[in-house]
């Protein structure tokens, strides 16, 4: 498979399934809040993993597709992803101690995906 219809494969999977996230997402959270607290109200609220779970499954697929150099890329984007987010929450814990504002774990996965991303595009402005 080319390397460009393996990526547009890639882009339909991922953005297709983020894409169905945002909508059950915001479905969610806008019948789930005013529910009374029980078990239908949590299912409800934890449904959008269900869409994120076909995103894990695009990026598995993903990996599977490219070659063993691509791969390598990645997995040091991700390290390198992991590693500053682990840092900056590492840090941040202690600027709680200080008084600063508690934060969720809901920011983690965010950080790591801007640090993770900002690093691919690094990679590829430096490496021309």
């Amino acid at each position: 498979m080319k390397e460009r219809e393996g990526n547009r494969k890639y882009f339909i999977e991922l953005f297709g399934a983020m894409g169905l996230y945002a909508v059950i997402l915001f479905a969610s959270i806008s019948v789930g809040r005013p529910m009374e607290p029980g078990l239908a109200r949590t299912l409800l609220l934890l449904s959008p993993m269900i869409p994120l779970g076909l995103a894990i499954w695009a990026i598995a697929r993903h990996f599977r597709r490219v070659d063993e150099f691509v791969r390598l890329r990645s997995l040091e984007s991700i390290a390198i992803a992991a590693a500053v987010t682990a840092g900056l929450s590492l840090t941040y814990s202690f600027l709680e101690t200080a008084g600063f504002p508690k934060l969720t774990m809901g920011w983690v996965w965010p950080v790591m995906g801007f640090v993770w991303g900002a690093h691919s595009c690094l990679r590829c402005v430096f490496s021309r």
